[in-house]
């Protein structure tokens, strides 16, 4: 989540997991965009109760870290991301609610959802807003110290690589820890430490919430990237008043090119517990001994929307052409057992949602070819996989994506390690070159070790 850092204000002081009854707050529809405005995506968390976010739109990350990335999310956050319904669901009335929750060890979980696409951007020439409306978990005091909700969102290209922030940016639209009656809008860019973004605490400014507190009510979170002036400039609003601003002269040429000119963004969600930020701003270590588990934030609606430009940014996903026999669309579930061709893995039954099977023994050399693939005419250029992990401490691989020959450069990879068992799944996402039309898609896995390092349940590709 929102990285390494940030020292600001305030002071509050916060141990068995207790029930928390859940008020259901009335759901209210996303307004409609003004106009000029064009949506470019949408959730209305509108699903039935105690189900999950969908798929189509997020990813629920899981454990500690993104495989082979920094420890506890790089901000030393201290829960276990989940994919439980506990932790992340719909409320059955319109909002989507994260809650952390604490077992009788005192182990805590949470959860932390991303959009499924990386590509959010302004139109040439045009703006791009990114927006929700959130009650932060309702809880202050003692209670609330370590509680770290956030609404923001990273570079695309941090996606695989898990190791160029700040450089690739992050927008942190709405955090708050410790049941603060505030809301932070900060930039990361550049390099850390320090640079033109001053990092590890970023380029911050932060103010109360408007009318009710932050914790007792909603409120619309919404940052606005204007390239429509010269120099271009980022803009936070809470309730649509603006209380942060950064334009482009304020950091050199080469660190706004690096947040700005890749593919776009991936807008993410999550509730930590505990890590530098609380801490920061309680002048002691998070999760604090009266810490009350079980308060979920809750968000009614994600959009974002673009207006004018001369094209690129953000688009509708194209519709893609029937795959030839034999073949599949890029964009559908690909299960990984369905390879024509495969040299070293086996299939074994799943534990994983929807049961089936996955391939396993899967170690350095090992490869599976999915023929004629149809991208479409308009580009993917992100790859997901389903995989799981039991390998040893020290054992690691890359998943490979290649086409039409084994003997042809990865388009993309991603690594693994152990995701705490060969049973134990998680969606890992990694940017690929750009793909259109019909190819035979490889996957080749590279290891520095000889011991198996993955097992693979399905894939699919990403506009």
């Amino acid at each position: 989540m929102p990285h390494s850092r940030r020292l600001a204000i305030g002071a509050v002081v916060g141990a068995a997991l207790i029930t928390v009854p859940l008020t259901l707050n009335a759901e209210a529809s996303i307004p409609p965009p003004e106009s000029g405005w064009t949506t470019v995506f949408a959730d209305d968390f509108t699903g039935g109760a105690n189900t999950l976010p969908s798929s189509a739109n997020w990813i629920i990350d899981t454990g500690h870290s993104y495989p082979g990335g920094p420890g506890n999310w790089g901000t030393g956050e201290i829960q276990n991301y989940t994919s439980s319904t506990g932790n992340v669901s719909q409320d059955g009335v319109g909002n989507l609610r994260i809650t952390p929750l604490r077992d009788g060890s005192g182990n805590w979980t949470s959860a932390r959802i991303e959009t499924q696409r990386a590509n959010f951007k302004p139109p040439a020439g045009g703006v791009m807003r990114i927006e929700s409306r959130i009650q932060m978990p309702n809880v202050t005091g003692a209670a609330a110290l370590g509680y770290w909700p956030a609404f923001w969102a990273l570079g695309g290209p941090y996606r695989g690589n898990w190791w160029n922030w700040p450089a690739i940016g992050e927008f942190d639209i709405m955090e708050n820890v410790n049941g603060i009656n505030s809301v932070w809008g900060v930039l990361h860019c550049g390099v850390n430490p320090g640079g033109p973004c001053n990092e590890t605490t970023g380029l911050p400014a932060n103010r109360a919430c408007p009318g009710s507190s932050c914790q007792s009510a909603f409120h619309t979170y919404r940052f606005e990237w204007d390239a429509s002036t010269s120099p271009q400039v980022f803009r936070w609003f809470v309730d649509g008043q603006q209380f942060h601003s950064v334009s482009q002269n304020q950091v050199d040429a080469t660190t706004w090119a690096n947040m700005t000119t890749h593919q776009g963004y991936f807008v993410l969600l999550n509730v930590a517990i505990g890590g530098a930020f609380p801490n920061n701003n309680s002048g002691t270590t998070t999760p604090g001994p009266g810490i009350v588990p079980g308060h979920p934030m809750v968000v009614d609606y994600v959009t974002v929307t673009t207006r004018g430009g001369t094209g690129g940014g953000t688009t509708t996903p194209p519709t893609t052409t029937t795959p030839p026999t034999g073949g599949s669309s890029a964009y559908s579930t690909i299960q990984a057992e369905s390879f024509s061709q495969q040299s070293g893995v086996i299939t074994e039954a799943t534990t994983d949602s929807g049961g089936g099977r996955n391939i396993g023994a899967v170690g350095n050399g090992d490869w599976a070819l999915y023929p004629n693939v149809d991208f479409g005419s308009s580009a993917a250029t992100n790859f997901q996989a389903r995989v799981a992990s039991g390998a040893a401490a020290g054992v690691s691989g890359l998943v490979e994506v290649r086409l039409d020959s084994r003997s042809n450069a990865p388009i993309g990879s991603f690594a693994v390690a152990n995701t705490g068992g060969w049973q134990s799944w998680r969606t890992v996402p990694a940017n690929i070159s750009a793909v259109t039309g019909v190819h035979n898609v490889y996957l080749t896995f590279t290891s520095g070790q000889p011991a198996d390092f993955v097992n693979l349940n399905w894939f699919t590709f990403v506009h």
